[in-house]
């Protein structure tokens, strides 16, 4: 599936963007971001009584996943777009000490923000590195388990990041996402507008073309549920969804 967007202007806005979620949580944004939000998708407040606060005020997810996964005890945790770290550090106490947790991302202020919150806490089973979801600095076969939310929807070329994580998953390993996903395809005024993509709106893709992306990559799609939960803030976003049908879904798919 092809698009129009500057993807130049697209990586600058989403750094912009995701840069004031991690240095000021409490802005105005396109999306709800926080604890209320996080409880209301599903997160336990026991998992996130256990993590760093300030890791949960900047989490922009869009649904929760971790109740589709096996146990994680002992398993090697990638996250794609980690951003403050809220789902790595949930990760990394799902997977105990014997397990790792790594988490990627692109927008230093995030990375900072996560490393910072990470050292000041002594986790141990977690690092968090620079780069893209779509060419990650890892070998093949490296994770049991990939995460993801709320990210994919931002990238222009969503069908490599899928070929991406199954490449970096061993063979039965399990990808987990929350994502933005459409009803309908959006018309070329709304996802050639990098503004909009930037706000988890103009990348989003029909809901069947994306997951026929995901089998695509060689991986099966075993659970999947539409997050009634999740809304968006801005009355341009809210229009978007209804007009649409842009929604929040979670799902796992097996490398097979």
């Amino acid at each position: 599936m092809s698009t129009q967007v500057d993807t130049n202007d697209l990586e600058t806005k989403v750094k912009a963007m995701y840069r004031e979620v991690a240095e000021n949580p409490h802005g105005e944004f396109h999306f709800e971001m926080g604890r209320a939000m996080a409880e209301r998708l599903g997160y336990s407040s026991a998992d996130l009584d256990h993590i760093p606060s300030e890791a949960i005020e900047s989490f922009a997810g869009v649904g929760c996943y971790f109740h589709l996964l096996d146990d994680l005890s002992g398993a090697r945790v990638l996250d794609l777009g980690s951003g403050s770290g809220m789902d790595s550090f949930i990760a990394s106490l799902k997977t105990g000490p014997t397990g790792t947790v790594i988490g990627l991302d692109m927008t230093d202020a995030q990375l900072a923000k996560a490393e910072a919150l990470r050292a000041r806490r002594g986790v141990r089973n977690v690092t968090f590195v620079k780069g893209y979801i779509d060419a990650a600095p890892f070998q093949d076969g490296s994770f049991d388990v990939l995460i993801s939310n709320g990210v994919i929807n931002l990238a222009t070329d969503k069908a490599k990041v899928f070929k991406e994580a199954a490449r970096l998953l061993r063979a039965g390993g399990q990808l987990a996402i929350a994502d933005i996903v459409t009803t309908v395809v959006l018309p070329e005024s709304i996802s050639c507008n990098a503004t909009l993509w930037a706000a988890c709106i103009g990348g989003a893709w029909q809901v069947d073309l994306y997951k026929q992306a995901i089998e695509s990559a060689g991986l099966k799609i075993v659970a999947e549920q539409v997050n009634d939960q999740y809304r968006f803030l801005s009355d341009n976003a809210q229009g978007a969804t209804k007009k649409f049908g842009v929604k929040s879904i979670s799902l796992r798919a097996d490398k097979v």
